[in-house]
């Protein structure tokens, strides 16, 4: 286990409830059972707050722990544009990532490939909320 992917799923400042939400996604792994709850406000277009909770492995904490740090304070387009570059990675567009979006560096590695479906779930979560 990776000491850095650790450290990352130890920030749990957004783990929690967020109340008054306007828009929510709960997505399930049908491989692994891993599951993630995402809940948003959302003014004009940004995510003002970022609140999940979910029974899940190391590498989903740590990849929903580092989604919400970025998702605070951004609009909605530009985490669709980030959802689909995390997908775009996993499918062997490995220069996205130092090209655009450096802070994932730490979780997406390509020896983390065969964590993809646990690493892209808090992804697939926040994609069905900011692609509408």
């Amino acid at each position: 286990m990776d000491l850095e992917i650790l450290n990352i799923a130890s920030d749990t400042d957004n783990i929690r409830n967020v109340k008054n939400y306007t828009h929510f996604s709960k997505v399930k792994n049908s491989l692994c059972g891993d599951e993630v709850l995402i809940k948003l406000i959302i003014k004009n277009e940004k995510i003002v707050d970022f609140g999940y909770q979910g029974n899940s492995c190391i590498y989903c904490q740590a990849s929903a722990s580092l989604l919400s740090k970025i998702s605070i304070n951004n609009k909605k387009n530009k985490l669709n544009e980030l959802c689909d570059d995390a997908n775009s990675y996993f499918d062997g567009n490995f220069e996205i990532i130092e090209k655009k979006w450096l802070f994932l560096k730490k979780l997406f590695k390509k020896e983390n490939i065969i964590r993809k479906e646990c690493i892209l779930l808090p992804f697939k979560a926040l994609k069905k909320i900011v692609s509408v």
